[in-house]
């Protein structure tokens, strides 16, 4: 018996160690994969003068991946211009300027150009404001410009199933705006010198990006969105079209029409796999997670459930109103 169990024992440490083993092999896998697709799309295309595309697309935010991307083609000589293809209702305000620095950087070395396709909004139209020309189509939606911050109030929530929080704090404004109870006026007059503050730092890009007077600026930033019609009347965008007027604009900085246009995307995008996935799918096997939770491991992993701090986004507001 004692043997039976010493051999038990042994059978476990053995199967804990391939677990061990099996991961850091998948592990190795995917840095491996990860390498090669990197290197696959700076091959040999990539070396040579051309175009770059760059999707902006869906939610804002300060997303450390694009950033290096834009930071690449600030520094590649092979870059001659770029095209920004913008389609976004916004998102943080911190993640809009990250990325506005950023093509700011790449322009003051080479002509961008950003197309927009359905929808450049709020923090998407800063980042568009960022380039030197914009060009949207006749439907596009433009603008919604400014800054806003949303939190909820569960108060009346809470009274209803009798639960209250208590909260003990160093100071009144300390951790205000809150879920638990009514925002005080001090609170709300603190949220709305914040917006203010940003508010007039996004005017003042538009100001200046679009060569406005502070008085031109003010009266297209109040939260409208326009057509890329009435954007181009109210010169908010440069012209009307898509990638081909993008590509003639920069025929007229003097980069030859007969440059290929390569899009610069994420390693993922270019393999159908990441060292995130891989990650995900060797985390999950250790802790036994079955191989079916993989597409919901990797979405949540994938996406921003919540947007913190302020805000430049547009969205419709389905709420229907009292009569």
């Amino acid at each position: 018996m004692a043997q039976d169990a010493e051999a038990i024992i042994e059978r476990r440490k053995l199967r804990r160690k391939l677990t061990v083993w099996r991961g850091a092999f998948l592990l190795l896998i995917a840095a491996l994969i990860a390498g090669f697709a990197s290197w696959s799309m700076r091959g040999t295309n990539f070396s040579q003068p051309h175009i770059a595309k760059v999707r902006i697309e869906g939610t804002i935010f300060e997303n450390e991946e694009l950033l290096k991307r834009l930071d690449k083609i600030a520094r590649d000589d092979a870059v001659k211009g770029v095209i920004l293809v913008l389609d976004s209702p916004g998102g943080t305000t911190v993640g809009g300027e990250a990325i506005f620095e950023a093509v700011r950087k790449i322009a003051a070395k080479k002509p961008v150009v950003t197309q927009v396709g359905t929808l450049a909004a709020s923090a998407g139209y800063m980042i568009a404001s960022a380039s030197d020309h914009i060009i949207a189509r006749q439907t596009s939606i433009v603008g919604s410009i400014g800054v806003l911050f949303q939190y909820p109030d569960l108060s009346k929530l809470l009274d209803t199933i009798g639960v209250k929080v208590e909260t003990i704090k160093s100071s009144p404004l300390k951790a205000e705006p809150n879920y638990f109870s009514p925002a005080s006026d001090e609170a709300k007059g603190m949220i709305s010198n914040m917006i203010m503050d940003s508010y007039a730092w996004f005017v003042d890009i538009v100001e200046k990006r679009r060569s406005f007077t502070h008085e031109q600026a003010l009266a297209l930033a109040n939260g409208a969105v326009f057509t890329g019609r009435q954007a181009l009347d109210k010169k908010l965008i440069d012209g009307l079209g898509g990638e081909e007027e993008a590509v003639a604009w920069l025929a007229g900085k003097g980069l030859s029409k007969d440059l290929p246009r390569l899009e610069w995307k994420p390693v993922n995008d270019d393999t159908g796999f990441s060292l995130r996935d891989l990650i995900i799918h060797a985390g999950a096997r250790l802790i036994g997670v079955p191989q079916e939770a993989d597409g919901v491991l990797k979405q949540i992993a994938k996406e921003r459930i919540f947007l913190d701090g302020l805000l430049s986004v547009w969205h419709v507001d389905g709420t229907p109103e009292a009569n």
